[in-house]
């Protein structure tokens, strides 16, 4: 039963990362490449062109981490994208001027706080992971 939980909470935490990565580089990518930089992020330091560049950089580098520690390769590099990324919701939501609109997107932040949390056990369940014998 604990193994299962544990092969769980790894896929869970790949699942998580991949889709995460793969969004913030669409959106990011869409606002580079069609030169508007127009993306409003209010809960991420950066503004304009700055925005676009770290947010395309960071989902780059979140899906070579998901890639790599799915290859079993640089399986640390992962644990510390799951962190930042918590790191980052928990700065950017609570630690800011951030405001909510209403209590539907508090719980929705909520939920992915406690996605980005099961990710990280997830990420750190993977790196203990034993390699199997070829």
């Amino acid at each position: 039963m604990f193994i299962l939980l544990k092969t769980l909470l790894r896929i869970f935490s790949f699942v998580f990362h991949f889709l995460l990565s793969l969004f913030l580089l669409v959106i990011s990518g869409l606002a580079l490449f069609s030169g508007t930089h127009n993306l409003k992020l209010e809960m991420l330091p950066w503004r304009g062109k700055s925005l676009t560049y770290w947010l395309f950089s960071s989902a780059l580098f979140g899906l070579i981490a998901v890639v790599l520690a799915g290859a079993r390769k640089l399986r640390l590099l992962f644990l510390l994208w799951a962190l930042a990324v918590f790191v980052m919701l928990v700065r950017g939501y609570f630690l800011s001027p951030y405001s909510f609109s209403g209590v539907a997107e508090f719980r929705n932040v909520l939920y992915l706080m406690a996605g980005a949390l099961l990710a990280i056990i997830g990420a750190w369940l993977q790196l203990w992971r034993r390699r199997e014998r070829r």
